[in-house]
């Protein structure tokens, strides 16, 4: 499980950071890519990323404004042209169907394959998607049009089969390893029951990704980001330019670091970096959060950070 951020800035692209579109590649789970947003120019920045249109299987929108959806209908026609030909669903806020349907019906668009667009009203609080994998919820932020973020999870694996204590007993590799390691008992030839719980480890404890659109500090912001291993949270403006961040619906690299604090957040990647930072400004920025949340990265455009299996760490690149 990886992120790859294929543009990290706010509002407008600049020489050194595109708008928003950010990656979880889930190749390794499910030979499968989602994405969370997809701002103008995206798909150009895919030209330079390790992303394969073909297999973008979900994407999700936080929220309506031009930079987080205006590379969408591109997008959508390029994994034609590329040959995409599996089913795909985008996940967001009510008008996102028909910015699409009418982008689409416009330019006179076809695709060669479904896609489904599954919208929620504004004060949607829930699921989005869960399959036997992975759990997606949503729930509302505030910011200056209905803006949401997304918690994903990924359920508990079944723990590691102990297959030496099997051959110890003389059980070779074959079924019946397979037939305990799903948790089923097992009655061998001389009467002798095998109980699935007795070789099987600890069940292991999935990692969990928040990502948020656009936000003020608040409630729906900290639900979304209580435990999770990597919280990806704007952070438009430094404090010293709280009064726009107000006054914009936005958050301070302070805001962010408040809230992975106060959610007890692991890994913190700040990311939708007002233009007006480049430099030793984005470092400034950093320090900024990082006096808060020690754990703090500042992303970049094809910044990517692993998420280890838990236990084995992870890090940025």
């Amino acid at each position: 499980m990886e992120l790859y951020f294929l543009g990290t800035g706010a509002g407008m692209p600049s020489k050194e950071r595109n708008v928003t579109s950010l990656v979880l590649n889930l190749m390794a789970e499910r030979n499968a890519i989602w994405m969370f947003d997809c701002g103008e120019a995206t798909q150009h920045q895919v030209l330079r990323a390790p992303v394969r249109i073909g297999k973008l299987e979900r994407l999700f929108v936080t929220h309506l404004h031009g930079d987080h959806l205006y590379g969408l209908p591109g997008l959508l026609t390029s994994r034609s042209y590329q040959g995409g030909d599996t089913p795909f669903t985008l996940h967001g806020p009510v008008g996102l169907k028909r910015f699409i349907h009418t982008a689409l019906e416009v330019s006179q668009a076809h695709l060669a394959y479904p896609l489904e667009i599954e919208e929620f009203e504004p004060d949607f609080e829930g699921v989005v998607f869960e399959d036997e994998q992975f759990r997606v919820t949503t729930a509302p932020l505030v910011h200056r049009i209905d803006s949401h973020g997304y918690r994903i999870e990924e359920k508990p694996q079944k723990g590691r089969l102990q297959a030496e204590r099997l051959k110890e007993l003389g059980i070779a590799s074959g079924p019946l390893y397979g037939k305990i390691k799903r948790g089923e008992d097992v009655v061998l030839e001389d009467g002798t029951v095998l109980r699935a719980a007795d070789f099987v480890g600890p069940s292991i404890r999935g990692r969990t990704v928040t990502i948020l659109g656009d936000t003020q500090p608040c409630p729906g912001s900290l639900m979304l980001s209580r435990g999770a291993d990597v919280l990806v949270h704007e952070a438009t403006f430094m404090e010293n330019r709280k009064e726009l961040a107000v006054k914009y619906d936005h958050s301070t690299a302070a805001d962010a670091a408040k809230t992975a604090r106060e959610a007890g957040a692991g890994v913190l990647i700040l990311t939708h970096i007002s233009s007006r930072y480049q430099g030793e400004e984005t470092e400034r920025l950093l320090a900024e959060a990082k006096a808060i949340h020690g754990n703090t990265l500042l992303a970049y455009d094809h910044f990517r950070f692993e998420l280890a299996a838990p236990g084995r760490g992870g890090g940025g690149a």
